[in-house]
């Protein structure tokens, strides 16, 4: 029985250290993830050519110029070219003969309004009228009564009074008549406004069956001459110091940016507003007549400090989305595409154009940036 339980205890064992001796143990190396692999990104503005020497090459030169401030502004108008429409008569509007936004020239009728004014100034002209006619009888008579030694010459003297200051009195009335616009000879009830000088009405307060009052606000309609207009731009307080008085400033509308106009600072705000820190500045611009009120506008003005833009030339710039690029060479047969801040065009050569950053004096640009890029897009 003790030989059979050892001879099990040593099978036991034997099986153990053979198991033990054939177990292989693992490397940490094989059950690590893989190394990542890194791939090179490309750059997506460098392009490769095979004949680069197709495209010729010009460098950035300098160009001295004064620095520049450009801001924004609105169209309108010249308030001392603004001409109120006056009624010399209160009364109902008959009839409206132009309308807002209108251009009348100078006397052409504009509205007619019913007025009582007009109904007793004839009554007041027709009563003095007879009251002449009876002072002048009562002056014939006491003149021939003081010719035959009738009355004393105070009486004639009395008469001839009031015969003059009844001849006053038909005068007066009948101007009054006249400056409504009546004939005193032609009895009515309507007086007539007419346009006081030329322009566009851009301001109407009356329309047909309205009330309007003489001599009185809101006028009927206002007259504008926009053949000179104002622009009003919002310059910062701090640079407030490259703006003067007498200052000329480019000026381009949003309508018609290839229109380049010329304005003269008349008026620069003593007062800031202060929420955003900016001075009204008005310059004074001739209209050729497609500057409308309220447009938006650009100006640009040339301040004193000299500075050096870099210039290429302008069909070194491609213009793509509101942006600009130029083309360097690089190595290996490869131009890079720059985006530059592209300025405007010289003057006095209109070939050439300022470049503000992006590149500087003597880099080296393709010439021809649209050539280029129509050969990269095949």
């Amino acid at each position: 029985m003790r030989s059979t339980i050892a001879f099990l205890l040593l099978g036991t064992a034997s099986l153990l250290i053979l198991e033990g001796c054939g177990k292989v143990q693992a490397n940490p190396a094989d059950e690590a993830p893989p190394a990542a692999k890194i791939v090179p990104f490309a750059d997506a503005s460098l392009f490769s050519v095979e004949h680069p020497e197709q495209f010729p090459l010009a460098a950035a030169t300098q160009h001295p110029t004064t620095s520049e401030l450009v801001v924004t502004g609105t169209v309108t108008p010249d308030v001392s070219r603004n001409v109120p429409v006056v009624s010399l008569a209160s009364g109902r509007v008959n009839a409206i003969h132009a309308r807002l936004g209108d251009t009348v020239q100078k006397g052409q009728l504009l509205m007619t309004v019913r007025s009582d004014d007009v109904s007793g100034g004839y009554s007041n002209y027709r009563m003095a009228v007879a009251d002449e006619v009876l002072a002048r009888t009562q002056y014939e008579r006491a003149k021939d009564l003081y010719e035959h030694g009738a009355i004393a010459l105070n009486d004639l003297q009395v008469a001839q009074d009031t015969e003059d200051k009844a001849k006053i009195a038909v005068e007066t009335n009948a101007e009054h008549l006249r400056l409504l616009g009546n004939d005193p000879d032609k009895p009515a009830g309507m007086v007539d406004v007419f346009a006081p000088t030329s322009g566009v009405l851009t301001d109407q307060q009356v329309t047909a069956g309205s009330l309007v009052q003489a001599y009185n606000t809101p006028y009927p309609f206002t007259i504008s001459d926009l053949s000179s207009t104002w622009v009003v731009c919002d310059v910062y307080e701090n640079d407030l110091a490259n703006v003067r008085l007498g200052d000329t400033a480019e000026i381009r509308l949003n309508a018609y940016p290839e229109r380049m106009f010329k304005g003269r600072v008349s008026n620069i705000g003593s007062v800031l507003d202060p929420n955003i820190r900016t001075a009204k500045v008005r310059m004074e611009v001739q209209n050729p007549g497609i500057m409308r009120l309220g447009m938006f506008v650009k100006a640009t003005f040339h301040g004193q400090t000299r500075e050096m833009h870099t210039i290429v030339p302008a069909s070194a710039v491609l213009h793509m989305h509101d942006r600009d690029f130029v083309f360097v060479p690089a190595p290996d047969k490869k131009f890079r595409r720059l985006e530059v801040v592209g300025g405007d065009l010289l003057s006095d050569n209109v070939n050439l154009q300022e470049i503000k950053s992006g590149i500087g004096p003597g880099q080296q640009v393709v010439t021809n940036a649209l050539v280029l890029d129509h050969v990269l897009g095949q």
